[in-house]
C-alpha cells in the first residue's frame, strides 16, 4: 500500500507545498511566489518576518487541502525544508525579537571589540593559513552584528536558533531542528551530528552562546506532531509527525540520485553548488564541513558558488534593458531569449573570462567578482555568456576540491535547478567539465529528496539507493563535445585557475577601498 507525504519546500523567492506519493510521485503541488520576498531598510540588507512564511504555508496547504481532501487526510507525516544560512533569535517566550537576517545579506559586523577568539586560538588559525577565513566568518555572522548594532535585542536574546527550528516550533511546539539542517554560521559538529563542546575553537568563531542553541534531531526521527492550534491555522492534520530531515540542497542532491561519489550533483539557482556524497565523512575545503545527508549514515560533500543564477539577473536588470523590451516584443522570456543571442558565440567567447566570485567565499574571503580579457570585439552577449561560463568554472574547481578528498571523479553530474531547463547551460556544463550531464526529470528534485527521506524513515524504502532507484529519474543527456572541451580545458587551467592567485592582494586592496569610502 503507497504511503503519502506532506513536503513544504520553503525557498528564498518562494514557497512550494505539494503532496508526494510512494507510488506516483508527485500527486499535487501548490507554488506561492513572494510579493515581495524580502525587505532592506538599508543598502544590501535582506530581512523578513519569520511568521510571513508560515503566513505563506498556511494558505499553500489550505490550497492543497481543497485540491485533495481525501489524500490530504490520509497522510502518514510531513517534512520542511528551507533555505538556509538564516537565524531567529527568540525572547523568553520564543517570540521573535526582530526580522530574520537572510542568508543573501551581506552586512557584517566590525568586530573592534567583540572578536570572541581566545589569543592560543588567534595563533592557531594564524599558523593553518586560515585566520582571515575565521575572521571574515565572525563578521559574517548575525550574532556579532545584532550584538553591535542592537544590544538591547541580544539582551532580550534567550534562544538563537536556525529558521527551520522556529518553524518546528511553530508547528509542534517543540523548538528542536535536525542535525543535518544547521548549514550556516552555527557551531555544529556535522561528524556527529552534535554541537561542538563549549571549548572548542569554533565555538567561539561564531559568537553563539551555547545555551541559547536548541536541540538537535537525527535525520528520520520525529520532531513532534502538529499541534491542533496549526492544524486550525493550516489545515494539516493534528497529530502529523514532522520527520527531521536535511538542508534544501542535500535534499536536492538525494533527490538527483547522489548518494555516493560516481554521481556528482549540480543546483542551479540563485545560489548554485556542486555536491558529492561519501560514506566518509572529510572536509571538502579546509574549515569548509561535510553536511549531514538527509538520512543516516553518509556526508554530502558541497562547494557552492554564492552568487549563482542570480549573477544572470544582476545582468539583465543592469545592462538588459534593451534585451528585456525586445523580449517582450518576441513574445519570448528574456533567458530563452538571451540563449538564442549567446548561442552563435564561440566556447570562451572570444577570451572573456569571468571569475563569479561577487560574493566572497569561505576559502577567499577577500575575493571580489573579476572580468578580464576584453577588447573591442566582445558585446554584452559576450559578457552574458561568460557569467554562465565562469559559474562552470567555479563549478568545476569546486569538483577539483572534492575529487582531491574522495580521490575518485564522478561518472556524470545530475544537473537541477532553474537553469537545467536550458539545453546551452547544459551543453556548457558538458563541455567545461568534460562528463556526461544529466537533466533532472522533475523540476521539485528538493521536494523529492525530502520525501525520500521520509519514505527511508517510514520503512517505504530499505536503502537510499532503492529509493533513488524509484524516484531519481533523469531527462536529456547531454554529451561533452571534444573540441569544445580542449577550448574550456585551456582557459580553465592557463587563465581561470590563475585569477585568484594574481589578484588576490588587489582584491585585498579594494575591499579596503570599499569599507574606507563607506565607513559610517
Amino acid at each position: 500500500m503507497s504511503k503519502k507525504i506532506l513536503v513544504v519546500d520553503i525557498g528564498t523567492q518562494s514557497l512550494r507545498a505539494s503532496i508526494v506519493d510512494s507510488d506516483k510521485g508527485i500527486v499535487h503541488h501548490v507554488q506561492k511566489k513572494y510579493e515581495p520576498p524580502y525587505f532592506s531598510v538599508k543598502k544590501d540588507y535582506a530581512e523578513q518576518e519569520p511568521d510571513f512564511y508560515l503566513e505563506t504555508l498556511s494558505k499553500a496547504t489550505r490550497e492543497l487541502k481543497e485540491q485533495d481532501a481525501e489524500s490530504f487526510s490520509s497522510l502518514s507525516s510531513m517534512v520542511v525544508v528551507a533555505f538556509r544560512d538564516t537565524s531567529v533569535i527568540l525572547d523568553a517566550d520564543k517570540k521573535p525579537i526582530r526580522p530574520a537576517i537572510l542568508w543573501l545579506d551581506q552586512r557584517t559586523a566590525k568586530l573592534k571589540n567583540l572578536y570572541n577568539l581566545k589569543w592560543y586560538e588567534k595563533v592557531l588559525f594564524r599558523l593553518l593559513g586560515m585566520h582571515d577565513t575565521v575572521k571574515y566568518n565572525s563578521m559574517r555572522t548575525p550574532s556579532f552584528w545584532i550584538m553591535e548594532n542592537e544590544p538591547e535585542n541580544w539582551k532580550r536574546m534567550r534562544y538563537y536558533v536556525p529558521l527551520t527550528a522556529y518553524f518546528n516550533y511553530r508547528m509542534t511546539d517543540n523548538l528542536a531542528v535536525s542535525s543535518a539542517d544547521c548549514i550556516g554560521h552555527y557551531p555544529v559538529n556535522f561528524k556527529k551530528g552534535t554541537w561542538f563542546p563549549s571549548w572548542h575553537p569554533k565555538v567561539n568563531v561564531f559568537g553563539i552562546p551555547m545555551e541559547s542553541l536548541p536541540p538537535l534531531v537525527k535525520p528520520g526521527e520525529t520532531i513532534g506532531k502538529v499541534t491542533a492550534e496549526f492544524s486550525r491555522r493550516s489545515g494539516i492534520p493534528e497529530g502529523l509527525p514532522l520527520l527531521a530531515s536535511g538542508s534544501d540542497k542535500s535534499c536536492e542532491t538525494f533527490g538527483n540520485g547522489a548518494i555516493d561519489p560516481s554521481v556528482a550533483s549540480i543546483s542551479l539557482g540563485t545560489a548554485c553548488s556542486i555536491d558529492v556524497v561519501s560514506e566518509k565523512y572529510k572536509e571538502p575545503e579546509m574549515f569548509l564541513p561535510s553536511y549531514g545527508t538527509p538520512y543516516p549514515g553518509a556526508f554530502d560533500y558541497e562547494i557552492q558558488v554564492y552568487r549563482g543564477l542570480w549573477m544572470l539577473r544582476w545582468f539583465s536588470e543592469q545592462f538588459g534593458e534593451t534585451d528585456l523590451l525586445e523580449a517582450k516584443r518576441e513574445g519570448l522570456p528574456v533567458e530563452t531569449f538571451l540563449d538564442r543571442k549567446i548561442a552563435s558565440i564561440l566556447p570562451g567567447s572570444d577570451g572573456l573570462v569571468l571569475q563569479p566570485y561577487w560574493g566572497p567565499g569561505l576559502k577567499r574571503p577577500n575575493a571580489r567578482g573579476s572580468i578580464i580579457g576584453f577588447s573591442g570585439a566582445h558585446t554584452r552577449f559576450h559578457l552574458y555568456r561568460a557569467i554562465i561560463e565562469g559559474i562552470g568554472f567555479a563549478l568545476r574547481e569546486g569538483l577539483d576540491e572534492i575529487v582531491r578528498k574522495t580521490h575518485r571523479m564522478p561518472d556524470h553530474i545530475v544537473v537541477s535547478g532553474g537553469g537545467s531547463r536550458s539545453s546551452l547551460y547544459m551543453q556548457i556544463l558538458a563541455d567545461i567539465f568534460g562528463l556526461e550531464v544529466r537533466q533532472a526529470k522533475n523540476p521539485e528534485m528538493t521536494t523529492i529528496g525530502a520525501a525520500m527521506s521520509a519514505f527511508l524513515a517510514e520503512g517505504v524504502f530499505k536503502t537510499p539507493k532503492e529509493a533513488t532507484e524509484r524516484f531519481s529519474k533523469t531527462g536529456s543527456i547531454v554529451r561533452p563535445i571534444p573540441k569544445n572541451h580542449e577550448i574550456y580545458d585551456l582557459l580553465y587551467k592557463k587563465v581561470y585557475r590563475h585569477i585568484y592567485p594574481s589578484l588576490k592582494d588587489v582584491y585585498k586592496n579594494c575591499k579596503d577601498f570599499y569599507l574606507l569610502v563607506n565607513k559610517e
